[in-house]
């Protein structure tokens, strides 16, 4: 467009552009572009989620092997802390404040190893879930990949550490009277309902951790008090039986409390039925499912927001 001024001069000005007036969100729509980081749906989430299986499992496996590197035992430390914890419990609670009421020699010392051990699986996994983000901010803002990976990775290998110790759980089982035998077998399940209970609230945590770095320094003295809580060193109903009944029952249905009561339940021989809660696999499935698939949403919520300062 040109125009003449009063002096006589032509002026050719801009013309007017075809965008002028759109907004922000108009331009980006009009020209194909999208959020950088923008969250995606739930089900292209877990789509790409299945797609970085591979990377989960191997992140998981790195983390392990690089866990006890620097130590000269390395991988023996696995085995060797829950084990350490579970001689000092065993002779503060077992010795000195009898906590093994009700039971003989050979079902307490398996008895409380099992809670260690189980108990240990998910204080680890919430406290990796803690630091999962927070702790790795520059493979966040590095790459791009759905930030759940990490506290899913971080939990399968508590798990994978857990497997390995295993072998030390079975053999003092055995060493102390309860052979295999075909309730072992439960095991497996009650390994899949607390990973995916763990998952949860590692992924929760995550979260939480994320936004709240601090968290991490709080977080021992909670799950130190949930182990008390949960029956780790003693039997809840046999040392609450002259409080209110609701107290042990509350006690009791506490996911920490359900999933040790089946572990030692499959595996010790004078552990039976009439030590657990009613409708226990029930509750047990219905934590796994509630923790897991509310955790996974709440974390997938916040997923723009992980590693921006």
């Amino acid at each position: 467009m040109s125009e003449t001024t009063h002096d006589g001069r032509v002026v050719v000005s801009d013309r007017p552009s075809p965008d002028d007036g759109l907004t922000a969100a108009e331009l980006a729509a009009k020209y194909g572009l999208a959020v950088s980081g923008a969250r995606p749906g739930l089900v292209e989430y877990v789509r790409q989620m299945w797609g970085r299986r591979h990377f989960i499992l191997a992140f998981s496996q790195a983390k392990l092997t690089a866990q006890y590197s620097q130590a000269k035992l390395g991988q023996l430390w696995q085995v060797a802390t829950p084990l350490l914890n579970a001689l000092v419990y065993f002779l503060i609670f077992g010795l000195i404040l009898n906590a093994d009421r009700g039971m003989s020699r050979e079902v307490y010392v398996p008895f409380l190893v099992t809670g260690v051990f189980v108990f240990t699986f998910t204080q680890s996994s919430v406290m990796a879930g803690v630091r999962a983000i927070s702790g790795n901010l520059g493979l966040v803002r590095a790459l791009h990949f759905p930030r759940a990976s990490l506290p899913i990775s971080f939990s399968l290998q508590q798990l994978q550490q857990l497997l390995f110790s295993m072998i030390v759980l079975f053999a003092v089982a055995v060493g102390f009277g309860s052979y295999p035998r075909l309730s072992w077998l439960l095991i497996l399940p009650v390994l899949v309902l607390q990973f995916l209970f763990n998952t949860g609230l590692a992924l929760v945590f995550a979260r939480m951790g994320a936004k709240t770095p601090d968290l991490a320094q709080l977080m021992p003295f909670v799950m130190r008090t949930w182990m008390y809580a949960s029956g780790v060193m003693f039997s809840i109903p046999v040392m609450l039986k002259d409080h209110p009944a609701w107290i042990a029952d509350v006690l009791q249905w506490n996911p920490a409390a359900i999933y040790m009561d089946l572990m030692r339940f499959a595996l010790i021989d004078g552990y039976g039925s009439e030590n657990l809660p009613p409708h226990v696999w029930a509750v047990a499935a219905g934590w796994a499912a509630l923790v897991a698939f509310g955790g996974f949403v709440y974390f997938w919520k916040a997923e723009e927001r992980y590693g921006r300062g």
